[in-house]
């Protein structure tokens, strides 16, 4: 591991919320969402800027690497599964989240090219509308999630998935071993 990934482990770590931001993971990802668009501002900073800031250009990175993907992972394997299960036929549940997983997959396709273009000494035109299409496209997602699949969570899903999310999205990042822990 060079010394700039560490440098980006550092940044996902500060970004991690305190364990108590766990007790409802819907609350966790409604804070994953609100860091994303922080994120996004950065990027149009970055965007408009003749030479960015690099501690500005690693937190990006550090996000995109390390909190992004557990994020989008929490949402894939717990949160859309487990809606699948308890919304009703009217909920049109599968055609909210087939939009939603599109987006994800296009996130999965840029997200590389933009880390690259994040890690070069200088952005040129072309790159900068990258990132700007980038947080263009991710601030519409957080919209649509926080719109609509947010609030059919808090309606549909009982305690027992609530608990099951949380303790899958603990282990994602290696902090299952505290829910043993005493207090």
């Amino acid at each position: 591991m060079g010394r700039r990934d560490i440098r980006l482990l550092a940044h996902a770590k500060k970004a991690l919320p305190e364990l108590p931001g766990f007790a409802n993971p819907l609350d966790f990802i409604a804070e994953d969402h609100l860091a994303e668009r922080e994120i996004c501002a950065l990027m149009d900073g970055v965007a408009a800027s003749a030479a960015p800031d690099g501690d500005i250009c690693e937190r990006i990175t550090a996000f995109l690497k390390y909190q992004l993907p557990a994020h989008l992972e929490d949402e894939e394997q717990d949160l859309f599964p487990m809606l699948r299960r308890r919304c009703d036929p009217e909920d049109e549940i599968d055609k909210a989240l087939n939009k939603v997983q599109n987006d994800h997959r296009h996130a999965g396709d840029d997200t590389p090219v933009v880390i690259a273009l994040l890690a070069e000494p200088g952005i040129d035109a072309a790159g900068r509308a990258v990132l700007v299409d980038y947080a263009r496209n991710a601030r519409r997602h957080l919209i649509f999630e926080n719109a609509i699949i947010l609030p059919l969570a808090r309606l549909r899903l009982r305690s027992s998935d609530l608990n099951r999310m949380r303790r899958n999205m603990l282990k994602r990042r290696g902090l299952d071993r505290l829910l043993d822990a005493p207090c």
